[in-house]
């Protein structure tokens, strides 16, 4: 009983009715994606080409972007200074007595520059860049990865629509090499959703894991749609459970270790930022609070038209079930609104958080790119529907073949608004890292001087320093001066062996000022300053100080007060340069420096 029994039986074992099940279910899989209606605009890169397209778009983020977030500044990149080099800034989320921080997730990262640095002995600047490329190469591999998942789960055109989403997103230009658990777990998510769709779900499981644990642990709301499948589809209770226990012991075991091993003591650092962020009573609101309009605004600069297209998923999808009629299942093995409710249930979730960040939506920027891309398809299906109501159709019946324009409207529209806004942000805000990459010329010049130690100062402008990979060699150092800005401020770590285990009395997470943290104005080498015409005792003009200073380098960066909003913040050729005003970013340098 339970099994089939084949007439041959030397040729043909007895099979299980549940596998023979699985296999004829595949097979017809298969055959209904294989039988879709295909339309003669159905031209498509492959998976190499495409892979190729999204090298070169994340090469040339590392290269050109800037750093937008100080979060990534100081809570990651100089941490992973000091792992490299033993040397960098400390926030009090790495001070043991809070214990917020992962080193591990910067171990993981941060392995390739270490081992450069030991081999080669390059310039820190070098290792950043070396870093930014890896990042954006692992970001490639992954699109690849999902790009073949969309093309087989929702369709070629579909697919086609999302990779040209992907390559001129603002939002992926700026986030896919950026040294942030956010965009950590936004690769591995996508690489879970797209080993979902290929119905790999212990994978599925695993990397779900890897972006919760090891990258973000609210990214773990990524994977509801995923473990509702596999629990109340699939009925897959025990390799759920299973491939949860192995997640945890293979990703935890190895954390707690290396992390409790940097703070001294037992250290989850996953609980610990999820206990600071839900149950305490102050939480990340001490660092501000936006309306809701702010997520809906950054979503229509990091997306443009893609963003609204997006927002309008859902209603769309209800106006094609009733107005286009089916000729056979829109995606492969799952319903839309499983498939896509990763996104919605993040943007409810993150919409209602007073303490709002850029960076909290760059887990769901692939899905972004997809929801707009099944918006897009809608409605040329609905707009085909509509013209043969009306009209009589001649030739071939496809809608693809009639509404092509649309798609290509669309597509040129916001890939224009994309390089636009990409072109803006670098001019508007490079200035910061272009100016410290002038200490290497300072430090391969006859002023430089090995036996002193040379302080880079920055007052107002704190938050837009690069990091320290910035400084040439050990022979620099960032300093911070008193400005208006009345906050906690970043510290040098501690030397020594134990240097992560000590407990300073200076750190707090109440954001309280501690003047441990300034330095003596007398004593800058060198001063990073932005000048915008709004001056105040604690943030004077420092470049009229011509006795004290001389202008080392200049550059422009956007005054955004003096500016208008449309032009400052997408880059129109002859108008923006008209209506749009800058400042100078001066790198000074003291006339006497010794």
């Amino acid at each position: 009983m339970g099994t089939y029994k084949y007439k041959n039986r030397d040729k043909n074992p007895e099979i299980p009715r549940k596998a023979l099940k699985k296999v004829a279910k595949e097979a017809k899989d298969a055959r209904a994606a294989k039988d879709r209606p295909v339309s003669s605009s159905m031209m498509i890169p492959s998976v190499d080409t495409a892979f190729k397209t999204f090298i070169t778009a994340r090469f040339c983020s590392a290269i050109l972007a800037y750093i937008s977030d100080c979060d990534e500044t100081f809570n990651y990149w100089e941490p992973l200074h000091f792992v490299i080099f033993g040397r960098g800034l400390q926030t009090w989320e790495y001070s043991p007595e809070f214990a917020l921080r992962s080193y591990t997730y910067l171990l993981v990262q941060g392995v390739p520059g270490w081992i450069y640095d030991q081999i080669f002995h390059p310039s820190p600047l070098l290792i950043f860049y070396l870093i930014r490329c890896i990042l954006g190469f692992g970001c490639a591999v992954v699109e690849r990865y999902l790009f073949k998942a969309i093309c087989r789960e929702f369709g070629i055109h579909i697919g086609r629509l999302w990779l040209i989403f992907q390559l001129f997103s603002v939002g992926m230009f700026v986030s896919s090499t950026a040294l942030l658990p956010s965009s950590f777990s936004m690769y591995f998510s996508s690489a879970a959703f797209a080993a979902w769709w290929h119905k790999q779900y212990n994978l599925a499981v695993f990397l779900v894991a890897i972006s919760a644990l090891l990258g973000w642990p609210f990214a773990a709301l990524l994977g509801i749609p995923i473990a509702f499948d596999m629990l109340f589809r699939q009925k897959q209770f025990k390799s759920f459970i299973i491939w949860v226990a192995i997640s945890a012991a293979t990703i935890l075991i190895p954390m707690v270790v290396i992390d409790s091993s940097y703070y001294g003591k037992l250290t989850l650092a996953p609980l610990n930022i999820v206990l600071y962020n839900v149950f305490t009573d102050h939480g990340p609101n001490l660092y501000g609070t936006e309306p809701l309009s702010y997520y809906l605004l950054n979503g229509f600069l990091n997306y443009n038209i893609i963003w609204i297209l997006a927002l309008a998923t859902p209603l769309l999808l209800i106006a094609e079930h009733f107005f286009v009629p089916a000729k056979g299942k829109s995606t492969l093995n799952f319903p839309h609104w499983l498939s896509l409710s990763g996104l919605y249930l993040w943007l409810a979730v993150f919409f209602l958080q007073p303490h709002k960040e850029e960076r909290f939506l760059s887990p769901v920027y692939p899905l972004i790119s997809l929801c707009g891309a099944i918006s897009l398809d809608v409605t040329q299906k609905i707009f085909y529907r509509i013209k043969t109501f009306f009209t009589k159709i001649e030739g071939p019946n496809h809608y693809l073949d009639h509404t092509m324009v649309i798609a290509l409207i669309v597509m040129i529209l916001s890939s224009a608004l994309g390089v636009s806004r990409v072109f803006s942000l670098y001019k508007n805000y490079s200035a910061p890292m272009t100016l410290m990459m002038e200490l290497d010329d300072f430090k391969n010049s006859p002023q430089f001087n090995d036996n002193i130690q040379y302080n880079v100062c920055v007052g107002k402008d704190w938050h837009r320093y690069p990091s320290s990979f910035f400084l040439p060699s050990e022979h620099f150092r960032i300093r911070f001066l008193k400005s208006e800005f009345d906050g906690m401020l970043p510290a040098y770590f501690s030397e020594g062996e134990n240097a992560t285990q000590v407990i300073h009395p200076y750190f707090n997470d109440m954001n309280k000022e501690d003047v441990f943290m300034y330095f003596d104005y007398k004593n800058c080498h060198f001063l990073l300053d932005l000048d915008l015409e709004k001056y105040t005792e604690l943030e004077p003009n420092y470049a009229q100080r011509t006795k004290d200073w001389n202008v080392r380098k200049n550059l422009q960066f956007l005054n955004p007060e003096r500016s208008n909003k449309f032009l400052r913040a997408f880059y129109v050729p002859f108008l923006t340069d008209s209506y749009v005003k800058y400042g100078n970013f001066n790198l000074l340098q003291r006339n006497k420096l010794v």
